[in-house]
Order: structure tokens, then sequence, then C-alpha cells
């Protein structure tokens, strides 16, 4: 039985190359000259907490983060922007959560489509990731070509490709 792996996952080692990008541009840029602007990646809980001055400046911060993760090859869909919060004194406060691995509910969705495309495969959650497997390879060529064409509401990556 021929099988593969869909996950959900994100380079660390990348995220951290595109978050000291984005610190080094930061402190680079004009507009922020002189301001107070913190930038702190938590790996251990995969977030990433910015304090800034203004909402205004974290809408910056958001858009730069999102074209340098681009630049390192990480889907922009990995991050949980969620909402800004009122620091002390005049601060906005925000923390993004960075997903890593698949959740119950998405990965519950994505066996759903697997099945409705009528092909001879079955699909299993394991942990944080989804095995599919089957007798034809082609089978689970058009799974992951499927998937190609038609965006997940998170990124998705296809290993451990066994025939």
């Amino acid at each position: 039985m021929a099988s593969f792996d869909i996950v959900s996952e994100v380079d660390l080692q990348a995220l951290d190359n595109a978050i000291n990008n984005l610190k080094k541009e930061i402190l680079n840029r004009f507009d922020f000259q002189g301001s107070q602007t913190e930038i702190e990646l938590v790996k251990k809980e995969m977030l990433l907490k910015v304090l800034t001055e203004s909402e205004m400046r974290m809408k910056q911060i958001e858009d730069v983060l999102i074209s340098k993760l681009i630049k390192q090859g990480i889907d922009a869909r990995s991050l949980d922007m969620g909402n800004s919060h009122e620091a002390s004194g005049k601060m906005v406060r925000k923390e993004i959560k960075i997903r890593s691995g698949l959740e119950k509910e998405a990965a519950k969705k994505l066996i759903k489509i697997i099945k409705d495309q009528g092909l001879k495969v079955q699909a299993a959650i394991m942990d944080d990731k989804i095995r599919v497997t089957g007798k034809k390879i082609d089978d689970l060529q058009a799974v992951i070509q499927y998937f190609r064409q038609n965006p997940f509401e998170v990124p998705l990556q296809y290993e451990n490709m066994k025939s």
C-alpha cells in the first residue's frame, strides 16, 4: 500500500530568519526612528509578541512580517493574527500565534474533503497529521493535486511518500 502524510508545519529556522529580518528592517526604517517597538519570538509557545506605540505602526509591522515570511517560503496563513490589546500608557500589544500541526477540526474537514473526492484512498488522523493510504500512487497524487488547486484554510505540506 502506498501512503503519504499531510502536515501543517512551520520551519523554525526560516521563521527565525524572517523575524530577524523584520527586526532589522524596523530598526532601519525612517518612520520607526525613535519609536518604542519590541518584537520577541517565543519558540516554545510558538508565539510572536509585538509591542509598539500605535495601531498604525502595528499594521505596518504586520505587513512587513508577512512580506518577510513569504520571502522565507512560509505561508502567511500559518499566522493567527488575533486582536491588539491596549498596554500601559499609549502602547499597543499583540500576540501572534504561529500555527504548527493540524488541529482536530481542520483534520476532520480534510478527511471529509478527501472522502468526497471518490478516490480509492483511506485517510486517518495520526496526532497532528493525516496519513493517506491507497493501492495506486495515482490516487494519492490526485489528492495532493486537489489540495494544491484548492487551497485549504491552513498551509499544507506533503511528506513521507511511500510506494
